[in-house]
């Protein structure tokens, strides 16, 4: 069965394209020309995945995102932009967006990171709490990090959802703001600090394996790195 994918975009030529190059490539796609026909038709159809660009006529990509969410708060959406403004990118993931695209791109690059989206977002669903990291095997529900000599390590409750979070995004960006809100309820800067704290935290647990990493990727979040 194909992905259904909503594609929420004013400029009538791009969107087109951009339709054509994704059904190309095995997506079922609904092209909408603006926020309110965006809603109706997800009000109408299920979709598996909503691309949304940001400024819009009748009514704009972070509104429609916030009522998308409302109606299914699973869905995930990534935002399109002609502006790449930092208070920009903060309110698409605090309304949860997996991702934040600013135009012009390279549609390749789209293409990897919708796969990596729709791959991720059927891990988060399956409730998968177990997890193998290079030696280590992880259990996020019982917060047990054991290695290959089955030495254990019991985790604290933030370290163990951080470690679970970074695992669903294995080889991909974990967005700083999507951990904060999630482990945090609040993305503050006392509470960002306080997160990199846990990160070197975890940096420690994981590093008798040499093919572990996690990489701070600056101004976007963090990547757990498996090689």
């Amino acid at each position: 069965m194909s992905t259904k994918i909503l594609l929420v975009e004013d400029e009538k030529n791009f969107g087109m394209v951009l339709r054509d190059y994704l059904s190309m490539n095995g997506f079922e796609v609904t092209l909408c020309e603006n926020g309110e026909l965006g809603l109706e038709n997800f009000k109408a159809n299920k979709f598996d995945l909503c691309i949304v660009d940001v400024m819009m006529p009748k009514k704009d990509g972070f509104t429609l995102a916030s009522e998308i969410k409302e109606l299914n708060k699973n869905v995930p959406f990534i935002f399109l932009t002609a502006r790449g403004m930092r208070d920009d990118m903060i309110k698409g993931y605090k309304l949860g967006a997996d991702d934040y695209i600013t135009k012009p791109f390279d549609s390749e690059v789209l293409l990897l990171k919708l796969k990596a989206i729709l791959n991720r977002n059927s891990v988060d669903n399956s409730d998968t709490f177990l997890h193998e990291i290079g030696k280590f095997s992880f259990n996020a529900k019982l917060r047990i990090l054991k290695s290959e000599k089955n030495k254990e390590e019991k985790l604290s409750p933030k370290e163990a959802a951080l470690l679970n979070l970074l695992c669903q995004h294995k080889n991909d960006v974990l967005p700083r703001e999507k951990a904060l809100k999630q482990i945090w309820n609040d993305d503050s800067y006392f509470t960002g600090r306080s997160m990199d704290v846990y990160i070197v935290k975890l940096r420690k647990y994981l590093a008798s394996d040499p093919n572990l990493e996690i990489n701070n990727l600056h101004g976007n979040g963090y990547s757990l790195i498996v090689r």
